[in-house]
């Protein structure tokens, strides 16, 4: 941990690159999470398979390899296909979704096109346009991390002015209009301010795999929350420590590209998401059907017994376990749910294998038994 963070301060290419990630997780994660609740995750898939001929046109119009100029014409790009994304699906009876994977597919493959067409252009400057595929984040300059530190910047003031119109077009457009808002200029505010997020990113992860920027942050918080500024918050500090760390463990291996370090990070930061958050995390789930089994076949022991002391009129006569264990749907679990009751002191044991309610076991059964009748 002290080699990377003497990394960081001392190297000049890892620090712009860190901090170059960094920004890049910090705004595509927080704007992802409007693409995740609106079940729009092609967006970034889209938008950023779109922003590649946009890259190649933009160096064919300006023969210019500045990062201002070619993401500038990416930006155009993007923005364009996902004004026909929209313009698709108002006009026809197409699905979101549909008209996604439509202009993803088509811009893409126009992308390709004009890549190979300046390859066999008789001019040096054209090398490397390729690189925009999968990303070179070693050629991040202190002057790019500053591009992209002001339009994070904008970015993220746009959302806090925005904040009440994002939610409303998140959860519930219709109501938003019939008070009035502009809800369709709110999308396309929302789509550009998306737009913008993987344009800066193209650098660093490519056009390939910057939809997993958009994406992964925020379903790894959402594993975490139902509140939309929590899940903003969690899914900004996701990207950012899977930009950070993907940069710094890039810098440690020669030829190491940063870009799939980043979405590896971010990867096992939404499996462990997966897995052990609370409530939604599938280890999470498996511990508490479990508990909740358990106090449920508990509970039902509890009842048996019960009922055979209303039976016999007499609450603290003893039952034998092999009775309780032929009464009961569990029956491998009989004798350790009344260990369980035992130590609640809700049951004792009589002898080796007799067991009787206490006389507050009886009076939690009653409770539970005039519950269930209200209910």
């Amino acid at each position: 941990m002290l080699e990377y963070i003497k990394t960081f301060f001392t190297d000049y290419t890892v620090r712009n690159v860190a901090l170059g990630s960094a920004l890049l997780g910090i705004l595509s994660g927080a704007l992802g999470v409007y693409a995740v609740l609106r079940k729009r995750s092609l967006v970034g898939d889209a938008i950023s398979h779109a922003a590649l001929p946009g890259i190649a046109l933009a160096f064919m119009l300006t023969q210019s390899r500045s990062p201002l100029i070619l993401l500038a014409g990416a930006f155009v790009a993007g923005w364009i296909g996902m004004l026909m994304v929209s313009g698709v699906v108002n006009i026809s009876r197409i699905k979101d979704d549909t008209a996604l994977g439509i202009i993803l597919s088509v811009f893409f493959g126009f992308g390709l096109v004009l890549l190979t067409f300046i390859q066999k252009i008789p001019d040096a400057r054209q090398a490397g346009l390729d690189k925009y595929l999968f990303g070179q984040a070693a050629t991040l300059m202190q002057g790019d991390v500053i591009l992209m530190a002001i339009l994070s910047a904008v970015s993220f003031l746009m959302m806090y002015l925005f904040w009440k119109e994002f939610k409303l077009l998140t959860f519930d457009p219709n109501y938003g209009s019939s008070l009035g808002f502009p809800m369709r200029l709110i999308d396309i505010m929302q789509i550009t301010l998306i737009v913008i997020a993987i344009v800066i990113g193209l650098q660093t992860v490519g056009v390939v795999l910057m939809s997993a920027m958009i994406i992964a942050p925020a379903a790894a918080a959402r594993q975490w929350t139902d509140r939309l500024f929590m899940m903003v918050l969690l899914s900004a500090l996701f990207g950012a420590f899977a930009g950070v760390s993907g940069a710094l463990l890039s810098s440690t291996t020669s030829k190491l590209p940063t870009g799939p370090v980043i979405v590896l990070v971010i990867t096992i930061i939404v499996i462990f998401s997966m897995l052990f958050a609370p409530n939604r995390g599938i280890v999470w789930k498996y511990f508490q059907f479990h508990r909740h089994k358990m106090r449920i076949t508990m509970q039902t022991v509890l009842l048996e017994l019960y009922y055979l002391s209303i039976k016999h009129n007499y609450r603290t006569k003893s039952y034998s376990l092999t009775l309780l264990q032929a009464i009961t749907p569990d029956r491998i679990g009989v004798k350790k749910n009344l260990r369980e009751l035992e130590r609640r002191g809700w049951v004792r044991l009589f002898g080796s294998s007799e067991w009787a309610l206490t006389d507050a076991g009886f009076e939690h059964a009653q409770k539970i038994t005039e519950k269930t009748s209200q209910e």
